[in-house]
């Protein structure tokens, strides 16, 4: 098995002698973008010293600059079933909870998928509990043909990424006929012990069937994968070691590795108390985890979501993250009904905002809010999407496309006090494109939009 966990502990043991020296030689090596190996990033791992950590963060931020300009992806998860069979340990979902579960019927799913194109969105990503009864293939299948199809007066959502419990290459094959985006599933933990631990006596208990996931996903022709670990549920060291191992095997194997990673870190849930948990990770450890995360895999998305404080998402943004959740419910149902308690949530959210509060302050901090679905819709996806970015072209593609969709959003959401904001950072942004006939485009497809032209991109 490509996990190997006397590898990665070796490693970290090795790593616990590192001296300043070698810590200092490790970071001139990610500044110089040589690449690192898995005894550098269980170096990093070890970085305790202030002056060193400040060094990393500016490393991590400067490569994100680098590939990302400033630009930042909005998206919200909808939560469409809330059966499970699973009894894990730090979900809200677990089995043994004792509340009314409910599946979103079509008509429901419409309400909900017009609700959040109402607050802007493009780009959901779909969520439910595994249950093979009640929220079978069929039935997620049905829901995202539903999102796709659900026209609001003001547009559609153009992408759906994919959460759902490992399942077969035939089912792998009928969500990629569906025209899913990125397959989404969280390890949750790498660490077997712990792994069968926190899923006991459940469906989602086979390790090695969850591990190989994407092997299948990927032999079924889903070219962008996404993981994650729920980060509080083994050592973070172990965990981002055996991210780096996965991604390496999906590289080696298919072709391209993890397009996106999401750094979910375990927060309270119903039915669940944190004290329970030994390895919660502390605020300080976070921002490490995210900016090793982006010097480790510096092409690779790094998805935040409102799991996490407003201020800790706007100093993360900084960081390495790439991408993250706006306008959140976590509860099925829950953009229609609204109040807080009506419906049993997976976890705990401390962002509130509304999408129109979050891009105002990523402005502020002169990030460039985006709700591109273009790379997906173009063919860009996969090793394609890869080299693209890789070879630097796809700046000429992804700043134009952000643009477009903020102005987009502006004209169709947002008020007075965005479109000032958002006209005078285009301003800024167009001024920086190189090449004039890319330039150009982006110039007339604004005033496009402003006349009511919906949907252009690069």
């Amino acid at each position: 098995m490509f996990i190997d966990h006397e590898y990665i502990e070796s490693l970290l043991k090795e790593a616990k002698n590192a001296t300043t020296e070698d810590i200092a030689e490790v970071l001139n090596k990610a500044k110089d973008r040589r690449g690192l190996s898995h005894k550098d990033i269980a170096v990093l791992l070890q970085i305790e010293d202030k002056t060193q950590e400040e060094k990393m963060f500016k490393i991590a931020g400067a490569i994100k600059e680098s590939i990302y300009g400033n630009r930042v992806v909005v998206f919200a998860p909808l939560y469409i079933s809330d059966y499970c069979v699973n009894n894990c340990t730090y979900c809200g979902y677990r089995r043994d909870n004792k509340f009314s579960r409910r599946k979103l019927t079509k008509i429901e799913i419409e309400e909900e998928v017009k609700l959040l194109e109402k607050m802007g969105h493009k780009r959901l990503a779909l969520e439910v509990g595994e249950d093979p009864v009640n929220c079978d293939i069929d039935y997620v299948l049905e829901a995202i043909d539903t999102i796709y199809n659900t026209q609001n007066e003001k547009g559609n959502i153009r992408r759906i990424n994919v959460n759902i419990a490992a399942t077969t290459v035939e089912n792998y094959r009928r969500l990629k006929e569906a025209k899913i985006g990125t397959y989404i599933l969280f390890q949750e933990t790498y660490h077997k012990p712990t792994y069968d631990k926190v899923h006991p006596k459940s469906m989602k208990g086979d390790y090695e069937y969850h591990l190989t996931a994407f092997d299948r996903a990927m032999e079924a022709g889903i070219e962008d994968v996404g993981g994650g670990v729920l980060f509080g549920l083994s050592d973070y060291k172990f965990e981002v070691l055996a991210l780096m191992l996965h991604n390496e095997h999906l590289e080696e194997n298919y072709g391209v590795g993890f397009h996106t990673i999401s750094v979910p870190r375990l927060k309270k849930a119903e039915g669940m108390n944190l004290t329970d948990f030994p390895n919660l990770v502390d605020d300080n450890s976070f921002k490490k985890i995210v900016t090793i995360l982006r010097i480790a895999v510096p092409f690779t998305g790094i998805i935040l979501s409102t799991r996490e404080s407003a201020q800790m998402r706007r100093e993360l943004i900084k960081y390495g993250v790439s991408q993250v959740s706006a306008g959140s419910n976590t509860g099925v149902g829950g953009y229609k009904e609204h109040e807080k308690g009506n419906s049993v949530d997976q976890f705990d959210v401390a962002d509130h905002r509304s999408p129109l509060e979050v891009l105002k302050e990523l402005i502020d901090d002169k990030h460039l809010p985006s709700y591109c679905t273009a790379c997906y819709r173009s063919g860009r996806t996969g090793d394609r999407f890869m080299r693209l970015a890789k070879s630097g072209q796809i700046q000429n593609v992804c700043a134009p496309n952000a643009m477009m969709t903020l102005m987009e959003f502006v004209m169709d959401y947002g008020d007075e006090e965005l479109y000032k904001k958002a006209e005078a950072l285009i301003k800024e942004e167009a001024d920086k494109i190189k090449r004039e006939d890319i330039k150009k485009l982006l110039l007339n497809n604004i005033e496009r939009i402003k006349m009511g032209e919906r949907d252009l991109y690069v």
